[in-house]
């Protein structure tokens, strides 16, 4: 997706523990193939939304253009057992509606990725509305979801290797093994478009083992990163906005001094 021109950087902007941010474009940045177990993320929708470095409102073509070339990418840097947790709409209502679940879906095989499964995130809450289309009529009604879609892809195998350390609770695996997950959305005034921390924990919980490399090509203020590090996994960050890097990198601080008995 198109935005500012950013120097790629070999180096992180900032690390700490085994968390990793990267002031990049993830287009360009240079990370070791095979190396992530699970991504977890929620692109640019391409909805027109106000970010800091992006172009969210490219034609559909070049959107669904763009998105195979960085799950090519993701595709590459995971395992022979990586996961993807793609975060998306069910539907795109921007510039003309567009099914755009089933549209990315295709992209996302057309990248490699197999498909597992898709849960429902109900958000408990219902965006805005400025109009109803034909109020009270059946002539031209407008209906909106008022749920997301997380779509669960994997590399080549499915099953991980048993070695690993599972830290799921029992009722936690009981309620998360059933495809519908109610939780609210969160509102973050330096950010348009943030998921809850409870999104990436659950994945993370539900999808990884302890010590595991986490990914999130498009970090915006960091919350994929926070959640890594209350769930001691390993995690690599990417924004192409200096701005939300410098947001992350603030929830940490924030993370590290809670664990250090202060607070800021």
């Amino acid at each position: 997706m198109s935005g500012p021109s950013v120097t790629e950087m070999t180096e992180p902007y900032y690390k700490l523990w085994d968390i990793e941010v990267y002031l990049s474009d993830f287009e360009k940045i240079d990370l070791p193939i095979g190396s992530i177990d699970l991504v977890i993320t929620s692109p640019p929708y391409n909805m027109g939304i106000e970010y800091a470095s992006t172009d969210d409102a490219l034609s559909w073509e070049d959107y669904c253009a763009w998105s195979l070339e960085w799950m090519k990418k993701v595709y590459a840097l995971v395992a022979s057992t990586g996961r993807m947790c793609l975060d998306i709409p069910l539907d795109k209502t921007f510039g003309g509606i567009v099914p755009f679940y089933a549209d990315i879906m295709h992209v996302a095989m057309e990248a490699g990725w197999r498909y597992k499964t898709t849960i429902v995130w109900e958000k408990k809450q219902m965006a805005s509305r400025t109009a109803w289309g034909s109020w009270k009529s059946a002539s031209a009604p407008h209906v909106l979801s008022a749920a997301e879609m997380i779509v669960v892809l994997y590399k080549d195998d499915w099953k991980k290797a048993s070695s690993g350390v599972s830290d799921i609770a029992k009722q936690e695996f009981v309620d998360w093994s059933v495809g519908m997950w109610r939780f609210p959305g969160v509102k973050r005034p330096e950010h348009p478009a943030p998921f809850p921390v409870e999104l990436p924990r659950r994945c993370m919980k539900m999808f990884s083992y302890v010590g595991d490399t986490i990914l999130d090509p498009f970090m915006g203020s960091g919350t994929t990163m926070v959640s890594a590090k209350r769930e001691n996994r390993k995690a690599i960050g990417v924004d192409i906005s200096s701005k939300y890097c410098e947001i992350a990198v603030k929830r940490l601080t924030v993370e590290e001094n809670h664990n250090q008995g202060r607070l800021i």
